[in-house]
């Protein structure tokens, strides 16, 4: 057992919490962390891996929802708070994880938005995220090549451009969990909820199984939250059998391709009136998606099926060249299940909101919600557990945005350390800076104890060992997936051979021996 699981181990074991948080995804740790920046003794327990489900499975985006002004006017105040969210996690919380990207919205021909509609719903966008970014405006379909020379130009009568951020979203989860635990937080990965407990009618904590070891204990807690996204439901009848179902899935799936050339702007492909496919350049590839279908399946077995490669790549194409959509290129897939509220109709068009309930023995739980807003639903959450435990806990995060571990500008980061190692090279530098931020200081010092860390995963790629260390001694890495494709890229750009996963295996055996 790790040393940092030991010490979560032992924390739990002592006297009762204030509030013990169920999952690990987004919502999970932006309610952890909320708890303990207003000084609530919290824990967080994870089934999984943080992030290990829905919330690393996402588009990669930080966004003010333009879609949503095709709602009319009663959408405008959500954008606005979106743009609000998105600004403060790129400009102060996550500078060096969350950044601006272009987005190009193409005009075809008979397709279903013409550029008058679209030039002024990109510049409303604009004006509503105060024209932080930029100007929205429509460009040409010369100009538009300009910026993405893989964009289909039959029929292409011009491009909508408007800007939006982007994330790596797995790590954004993990430097958001290590703030929580910086702020007195206590959280545990692969440590399931078998029952709840109960004094009366009224939930007091939670029976746990440690899935790594088989060792069972509980925790006790004034209030418990049920975070648990997918699984909400199965946690709802943990508390009342006769609970009644609450929400329903979406499938969401995701390609990823390599690139011959980097993109120097993203792509929202209108696919009728209502749904859009995304084109995005991410980690040096290109990110395809998404779908939008219901799922009744097991939530554990969600994933990428042929259908949804061919439907993605279909749709990617009425604005993309075929060249760029080989199949060859295909480096990773990936899906994740939206939550939604349960009700009829298609999901497509069913409302992307946060519902936050309390079952019959006071057990909270919060469906719904995404990447953009995360913060502001954990402080939701909190005032909600606030009214449970009778004290205002509805400011965990007014005032200046609390930055996030290594929160920097990636380019000065880079600066820094490239005068501190020179001999590293350069994509590895832009890599930890982009990654980690100033915490790239923490991860390079354990090259210090062994220059082999400094050595790249796989020759194809900008990670290094020193990063797998890093996640096992700091980031709760216990499993070769905790760290091949949540800590790190590996995975994600198809690089996860069995020669690197033996050795992760065995860097991650010898650290916990």
């Amino acid at each position: 057992m790790s040393e940092q699981r030991a010490r979560a181990r032992e924390a739990l074991g002592h006297g009762a919490f204030d509030l013990v948080v169920i999952g690990g995804g987004a919502l999970g740790i932006a309610t952890t962390w909320a708890a303990a920046r207003s000084g609530l003794r919290v824990a967080l327990v994870e089934a999984g891996d943080f992030a290990g489900a829905t919330s690393s499975a996402s588009s990669k985006l930080v966004h003010g929802g333009l879609r949503y002004l095709a709602m009319g006017p009663s959408a405008v105040p959500m954008v606005r708070e979106n743009h609000a969210e998105r600004r403060a996690l790129g400009d102060r919380l996550a500078p060096h994880l969350v950044r601006p990207l272009p987005f190009l919205v193409p005009v075809y021909r008979g397709g279903p938005h013409s550029r008058p509609v679209l030039g002024a719903g990109v510049m409303l966008y604009s004006a509503l995220s105060g024209f932080g970014d930029g100007m929205g405006k429509v460009l040409s379909a010369r100009r538009a090549q300009e910026y993405i020379p893989q964009i289909r130009t039959a029929g292409l009568r011009g491009a909508a451009l408007y800007y939006d951020h982007q994330m790596n979203d797995s790590r954004v989860a993990i430097t958001a969990a290590r703030a929580a635990a910086e702020a007195g937080a206590v959280l545990l990965n692969h440590v399931e909820v078998v029952g709840l407990r109960k004094r009366g009618s009224l939930v007091s904590g939670v029976e746990l199984r440690d899935r790594l070891d088989g060792s069972s204990f509980g925790v006790d807690a004034t209030v418990v939250v049920n975070a648990t996204g997918p699984w909400l439901d199965k946690l709802r009848r943990m508390e009342d059998p006769s609970a009644a179902p609450s929400i329903r899935l979406s499938k969401g799936a995701h390609l990823v391709l390599k690139t011959d050339s980097p993109w120097r702007a993203a792509m929202t492909i209108p696919v009728d009136d209502v749904r859009v496919s995304f084109a995005i350049p991410w980690e040096g590839q290109l990110l395809l998606g998404t779908t939008d279908e219901a799922y009744e399946g097991d939530p554990a077995d969600v994933s990428c099926s042929e259908k949804d490669i061919t439907q993605i790549l279909n749709e990617a194409s009425t604005g993309i060249t075929s060249d760029a959509l080989d199949r060859s290129k295909l480096a990773y897939t990936f899906a994740g299940l939206r939550v939604l509220p349960g009700g009829a109709g298609d999901t497509s068009h069913a409302k992307r909101e946060t519902v936050i309930t309390a079952g019959r023995g006071g057990m909270i739980s919060v469906a719904g919600g995404k990447w953009t807003t995360f913060r502001r639903i954990g402080g939701s959450v909190l005032a909600r557990v606030g009214e449970a435990l009778g004290r205002d806990l509805s400011h965990a995060f007014d005032g200046v945005p609390s930055a996030l571990p290594g929160a920097a500008l990636p380019d000065r980061v880079g600066a820094v350390l490239e005068r501190e190692l020179p001999t590293l090279p350069d994509d590895v530098v832009k890599h930890l800076a982009t990654h980690y931020g100033t915490v790239s200081h923490e991860v390079l010092a354990l090259a210090l104890e062994d220059p082999t860390l400094l050595d790249r995963v796989h020759p194809d790629g900008p990670d290094i060992w020193a990063q797998v260390a890093h996640a096992q001694r700091y980031e709760w890495a216990t499993e070769v997936d905790d760290v091949l494709r949540r800590r790190t890229t590996v995975v994600v750009r198809g690089l996860d051979t069995p020669s690197v996963r033996e050795r992760t295996g065995k860097l991650l055996s010898q650290a916990t021996a």
